[in-house]
C-alpha cells in the first residue's frame, strides 16, 4: 500500500451558503497556520471522503476539502438547479474568501482536474500550483469513449448491464437523454435502478487493479449509503452531459490554456485509464511551460491504485516548494 499519512479528523468544519438554494459542506484539517492546499473531488457528483485528507502532510499543510453542489454532505443532496461549472468555480472563490486564504495549491482528479483548471483560468493569481490526476477535458471524443460505447469494447458485460434499464431500441446518441428521463421518473424504484446502473458502469471502469491501495471504507458501506452516493453522481453527471456543461468547460480550457501556462503543474494518468485515456493528459501537459507528466504504466483511473497514489503523494511533497 502507498505510504499515506495517518488518518486525521477535521480541525474545523461547517456549511457555507453559496446561493439561496445551495449550502456547501467544507472542512479544514492539518496545520491551521500551514500552507493552504485545496482538494477537488471528481464526478461531477462524487464527494469527499475522510481518506482524502491523508494525501497531505498535516504538519505542513492547511488542508481544505469541500463537497460540490448537490454532493456528499452539501445541501440539498442531488440538486440540479443552479448547478453548473461556473457556479462551482465561483463557490471555490467564495470558500477561499470565507477562510481568508490568499492563495493555495489546487489538487484535483478526473472531473476535479477539470474544475481545477477552470478555477485556475478564473483566478490564476490564487493558484500556486496544480496537482492533477486522470485528466478529463470534456471533448466529444472523451464523452463518446466513456458513455458512447468506446470503453464498452473492453467491458461488454458491464455495458450490457448499463443498457439494461433503457428501452431496447435506444440509440447511442440518446443514452444520456434516456437516462435523464429515468432519473426524473415518478416511480422511485425506476429512479433508483437507473442511478445504480449508471454508477455501476462508471465504477466498473475505475481500476485496472481490482484491489486499490487507498485506505477507503466504501467496501463496508451498506446499500443505503451506496444508493445515496449513486443518486448524486448519476444525476449530476448526466445533467452536466445533457446540458453541455462538460463540453463548455473543455472548450474554455483548450482555448485559454495559455493564460495559465506558467503555473507549475504535475499530472499523473494511468496508462490503462478506461474513463480518461492518457492522450488527453499528454495534450494538456504540452500546453504548460513547467509541467511534470507521469504515465503510470500499470494503473487505471482510480486515485487509490498503487502507482497513482504513490505519484500523487510524491508530488504533494515535492510541491511544498510552491506553497505560499
Amino acid at each position: 500500500m502507498a505510504d499515506y499519512f495517518p488518518p486525521i479528523e477535521p480541525t474545523h468544519k461547517g456549511y457555507l451558503k453559496v446561493s439561496e438554494l445551495h449550502e456547501i459542506y467544507y472542512e479544514e484539517s492539518g496545520n491551521p497556520e500551514g500552507k493552504a492546499i485545496l482538494f477537488l473531488h471528481g464526478g461531477p457528483g462524487s464527494g469527499t471522503q475522510p481518506y482524502h485528507r491523508q494525501y497531505f502532510d498535516p504538519d505542513f499543510y492547511r488542508i481544505v476539502l469541500f463537497d460540490q453542489r448537490g454532493c456528499g454532505l452539501s445541501r440539498p443532496h442531488g440538486e440540479l438547479r443552479e448547478n453548473t461549472s461556473r457556479d462551482l468555480v465561483e463557490d471555490i472563490e467564495k470558500l477561499r474568501r470565507h477562510l481568508s486564504i490568499d492563495s493555495w495549491i489546487v489538487f484535483g482528479g478526473s472531473w476535479g482536474s477539470t474544475l481545477a483548471l477552470l478555477y485556475a483560468l478564473h483566478a490564476p493569481e490564487r493558484v500556486n500550483a496544480l496537482i492533477l490526476r486522470g485528466i478529463f477535458l470534456c471533448t466529444q471524443d472523451e464523452i463518446d469513449w466513456f458513455i458512447g460505447g468506446g470503453a464498452a469494447r473492453f467491458f461488454p458485460e458491464n455495458w450490457e448491464k448499463f443498457l439494461s434499464v433503457l428501452p431496447k431500441d435506444t440509440a447511442p446518441q440518446e443514452i444520456v437523454r434516456s437516462y435523464y428521463a429515468l432519473f426524473n421518473s415518478e416511480d422511485e424504484a425506476t429512479r433508483n435502478a437507473a442511478c445504480l446502473a449508471w454508477a455501476g458502469w462508471e465504477g466498473s471502469l475505475l481500476c485496472l487493479d481490482p484491489a486499490p491501495s487507498s485506505p477507503r471504507a466504501e467496501d463496508d458501506e451498506g446499500e443505503a449509503d451506496a444508493l445515496y452516493k449513486a443518486i448524486a453522481i448519476s444525476k449530476i453527471e448526466c445533467h452536466y452531459f445533457l446540458n453541455n456543461e462538460l463540453d463548455k468547460a473543455g472548450s474554455i480550457i483548450l482555448k485559454q490554456q495559455a493564460k495559465i501556462a506558467d503555473i507549475p503543474c504535475f499530472i499523473v494518468n494511468g496508462r490503462y485509464d478506461m474513463i480518461c485515456p492518457p492522450e488527453t493528459a499528454w495534450k494538456l501537459a504540452r500546453g504548460f511551460r513547467n509541467c511534470e507528466l507521469q504515465i503510470a504504466p500499470l494503473a487505471g483511473h482510480s486515485s487509490g491504485e498503487e502507482e497513482i497514489a504513490e505519484a500523487l503523494l510524491s508530488a504533494v511533497e515535492r510541491y511544498k516548494r510552491y506553497a505560499r
